[in-house]
């Protein structure tokens, strides 16, 4: 298969499947706590528990794969973190958020797509990975910015064999960038930083609800309440926890 075919290729995807993908903490999290080990103050224990609104006009498209796979030695669950149909944001530059259940040997590839052209927006490698969960790619580390209004396409690939890539494993997702509408965001200038996923949420802003509990849960790794407003947070979208393979 071309270069060319393949970009064809994750152009074309369309077929949504249903996600198996298994949740764990952010790459920079603490590890539990041991049994019977004190736990800290939970820094969320007041905040609203984010409950995720679909945007009302939610546009075709969402996320496909996320299955259990197996190459060779590896194997493993990946999923990126986007629900099944178009996820907004209203950030520029966001992160875009996934989950591999652990590391592996095989080489990682992040493609962004605009569907108003033939080349991708974004290809490139990512670093191999020092262990397993959920994974983020700042778009700003890329020099990539979202126009509004333009519903991109995003996929992780395990690359199988570079030179087959119809053999790759995918998994992906898609985003708009939208401005706030102007309660929300006056909702957004009085909210306290543990109220923030919450009002994402219910705006119908998954990306940023995602990103805000995360950088939350980054400010604060010991807290298990984050983790699991989190985890909670997509179970809403269909993607459940599971024993890691």
């Amino acid at each position: 298969m071309t270069r060319t075919d393949y970009v064809a290729v994750l152009a074309s995807v369309a077929i949504l499947l249903p996600a198996t993908a298994g949740l764990a903490q952010d790459k920079r999290s603490a590890p539990p706590s041991a049994p019977g080990a004190s736990q800290p103050a939970s820094s969320a224990a007041s905040a609203p528990t984010p409950v995720y609104k679909p945007p009302v006009r939610g546009a075709p498209g969402g996320r496909i794969g996320g299955a259990t796979r197996g190459v060779a030695r590896d194997v493993f669950v990946l999923s990126v973190l986007a629900p099944d149909h178009t996820g907004l944001t209203a950030v520029e530059q966001p992160s875009l958020f996934w989950y591999i259940s652990n590391p592996i040997s095989l080489p990682l590839e992040l493609t962004v797509m605009d569907p108003r052209r033939a080349e991708p927006l974004l290809e490139t490698a990512l670093p191999a990975l020092r262990q397993g969960g959920i994974q983020r790619v700042r778009l700003a580390d890329h020099g990539v910015r979202l126009e509004p209004g333009v519903a991109y396409r995003w996929f992780i690939a395990v690359v199988a064999d570079p030179g087959r890539r119809s053999r790759d494993i995918l998994s992906g997702g898609a985003i708009e960038r939208s401005d706030l509408p102007d309660a929300l965001k006056a909702r957004l200038a009085t909210a306290k930083a543990q109220e923030k996923p919450a009002v994402y949420a219910e705006g119908g802003y998954w990306y940023d609800a995602l990103g805000s509990i995360s950088d939350l849960i980054v400010g604060t790794p010991g807290d298990a309440s984050l983790q699991s407003e989190r985890q909670d947070l997509l179970k809403q979208i269909g993607l459940r926890a599971e024993t890691q393979p």
